[in-house]
Order: C-alpha cells, then structure tokens, then sequence
C-alpha cells in the first residue's frame, strides 16, 4: 500500500523527479493527500491535506536537498502534529498505516484545493502578523487550521459540520 500524494501543478514543476507515471498504486489508509507550496520569507514550505477529512499538515523550509528524504520529513510533522492536537498513536503504528509516500500527478481535486485556499489566505494573515518562518508557532498555527469548522456533506446545517481534527481522531484510532 502507498500514501498517494497528488501535488499541485506550482508544487510539481519543483518535485518532478518524485512524480511516478504508468500506473497508479490502490489507496492506503489515510486516502489520497494533496500538497500545495507557498513561500514564507522565500523559504519553501507545503501545505499537505487530506482528502478524507481535511486534516492538514505544514512542512517548512523545505529545500531541494530535502526531497530525497520527504518521506521521514511528512511522517515526523505528521506525527507532531498529531500528538499537539491531542491524537496519540504510537509512531509505528503511524509508520505502517503511511507505508511509503507515492506523489503522483495533479488530480484538480477541486474541494481539497478550496480547502487548502482558505487555509492559505490563513496563512497570509499569519506571515503579515508573525513576520519571519522563525517567529511563527508552526504547530499552533496547524492546529488553527485543523479547529476551524467543516462541511463534508452537501447538506448547510450545522449539525453536519465536523472538525478536522475529530475527523483525523475517528480515522486514527477507530
């Protein structure tokens, strides 16, 4: 089983040499996930989301020397930022459900890119209020991002919106 990645088409001219072509690997526990880039200070960092629940994951400073070793990068953030929202599960268990990281091409998967679109406009106001990478609380801002309320459903009531994080937390730990 692969964690399949979809990045953005800004995100996949900087990865090409990770995309796989031909055929494309089944879904592993978590579903697809997709990834988009914005710059903080001209560093490079991910916004990585999954489609499932909109769980989102920030990776920063990421530099091209880095993406030989994207997998332990996602896994380590992911897991840290599990932990900070309260969701524990123990790394290997995290490590087997994760498998290994397969980025494949775009899938314009328009919902998780409006998602992840309000979360960068998010991040807008942050950049101008915190100033450096360095200043931010990286994971406070994430679990911002993953305590903002939701709709998954068509339905507008509110009795259908969840958090993102409570959606992780039921995926996670069953």
């Amino acid at each position: 089983m692969h964690t399949q990645i979809h990045p953005s088409k800004k995100l996949e001219k900087t990865i090409q040499p990770l995309i796989q072509k031909g055929s494309v690997p089944s879904e592993n526990f978590f579903g697809k996930w997709n990834a988009t880039i914005f710059y903080v200070n001209r560093k490079k960092c991910w916004l990585v989301t999954n489609a499932k629940t909109q769980y989102n994951v920030l990776m920063t400073d990421i530099k091209a020397a880095d993406l030989k070793n994207i997998e332990p990068i996602f896994k380590n953030a992911f897991f840290s930022q599990l932990v900070y929202d309260g969701i524990i599960v123990p790394f290997e268990t995290l490590d087997q459900h994760i498998c290994t990281l397969c980025f494949l091409s775009t899938d314009n998967d328009r919902k998780t890119t409006g998602f992840q679109n309000y979360r960068l406009a998010d991040m807008e106001y942050w950049k101008a209020y915190y100033g450096s990478l360095e200043n931010m609380p990286i994971s406070d801002l994430n679990n911002r991002m993953n305590n903002i309320y939701i709709h998954l459903t068509k339905s507008r009531s509110w009795k259908d919106s969840a958090l993102p994080k409570d959606l992780m937390r039921e995926l996670v730990l069953g």
